[in-house]
């Protein structure tokens, strides 16, 4: 094995290290905060509110990413990413306040974007092509990992309420600690009038050419906000257990957990634009299930760890799918798009759930996410006989 090949997988595997400590972080942060709030008082609307900060911190600072990230490099900017996120969780127990927590919700934010842009570019921009969809698939597997621990690590509050974030804070710098090893690395130079202006221009290019690529991102967002944020209320409402709903939460993360790989490799093997539609609509029927079975906590688990085997998976496949599509110069912008489309339906699930809560009646919560992969595969189906959403 050369020197080369060894110092570019060290890269790939503290990158993934990086990301996993990411997605523990942000997985612990959302039960326990909103477990502190409610045992203060704070309104669950109050609550929800404080949560989107993580979102609103991704949109606002996505614009100013990119042009840091092509004149310094990946390394800078995950240094200052990480440097960000471990300060603003170490100063959560300074002051327990909702708009001071709030500030530092949209910090974290600002710092795990300007990690998980980085490292998903590097990975998208120096990945062979047979190999892209499993490193990618890896990529998204640790931070799942690490989402799914975080909450454990929650009712370490009990003990003393700032320990949790003392602790998730350290490691974060442990991981970070690890970027120092890595030797600095540039994206490749923009080409052309378009590419080289604003990022409007570039982002009008790059949606062009691969937008059937963020339908994935997207749909995750919406999924997993939605999921987390609005179906334990319909649940609690309909009179499930609330250590059922955590079980059913969880048997879906380990149903995408376990497919991840699998389907991130049988994307290289047959083509993304082949996989995709599939897992859009394995969703749909899968989810269209879970609302016919009602109240039965056995076959509700059933149904979404099935759900979770095909879509948990779509935004790691929707990275590969754009980075499949879009030509190296313009990857920083389509990671970039990729963490927006994220953000935008991550903060539309709860929203539209919200609705649906208020208005509807009688019908169950999964019918809404089953409707939502339904426009996505077909979506998908037009879209693969459209090389641009311009054409």
């Amino acid at each position: 094995m050369s020197t080369t090949t060894t110092a570019e997988q060290r890269r790939f595997w503290i990158l993934v290290i990086i990301v996993s400590i990411s997605g523990f972080s942000q997985g612990m942060l959302l039960p326990l905060i909103s477990a502190i709030f409610e045992r203060d008082g704070i309104s669950s609307a109050l609550n929800g509110l404080n949560a989107t900060g993580l979102y609103i911190g991704t949109l606002l600072v996505s614009p100013f990413m990119e042009a840091p990230l092509r004149k310094y490099g990946y390394k800078p900017v995950i240094v200052l990413g990480g440097i960000i996120v471990f300060l603003s969780l170490l100063m959560f127990p300074l002051w327990k306040n909702v708009v001071f927590w709030f500030i530092l919700r949209l910090l974290i934010g600002i710092g795990d974007h300007a990690l998980h842009f980085s490292t998903q570019t590097w990975i998208t921009s120096t990945s062979k092509q047979q190999t892209l969809g499993r490193n990618i698939a890896i990529y998204g597997l640790s931070f799942s990992l690490g989402f799914a621990v975080g909450p454990l690590f929650a009712p370490l509050v009990n003990v003393h309420e700032g320990l949790p974030f003392i602790v998730s804070g350290l490691l974060c710098m442990s991981a970070w600690l690890l970027v120092f090893k890595l030797k600095n690395d540039y994206p490749e130079v923009m080409k052309g009038n378009v590419e080289a202006g604003s990022f409007l221009k570039r982002s009008k290019s790059t949606i062009a050419i691969a937008w059937i690529a963020f339908l994935g991102p997207f749909g995750y967002g919406f999924l997993e906000s939605s999921l987390n944020a609005m179906y334990p209320v319909y649940a609690l409402r309909n009179g499930l257990e609330l250590t059922s709903v955590s079980m059913i939460l969880a048997i879906f993360s380990t149903g995408g957990i376990i497919s991840q790989l699998p389907l991130g490799m049988l994307s290289d093997k047959f083509g993304r634009q082949m996989v995709l539609p599939i897992t859009y609509g394995g969703g749909a029927i899968a989810f269209w299930a879970a609302s016919l079975v009602g109240n039965s906590v056995p076959f509700i688990m059933l149904t979404v760890f099935i759900a979770g085997v095909f879509v948990g998976s779509i935004f790691s496949l929707g990275i590969s799918y754009m980075s499949d599509l879009t030509p190296k110069d313009l990857l920083p912008t389509g990671n970039l798009l990729c963490g927006i489309f994220f953000s935008i339906g991550s903060l539309t699930g709860p929203f539209t759930g919200g609705l649906f809560l208020e208005f509807v009646e009688n019908v169950s919560y999964f019918l809404i996410i089953s409707i939502l992969f339904v426009v996505l595969f077909i979506v998908s189906l037009y879209g693969m006989k459209r090389k641009s959403i311009f054409i």
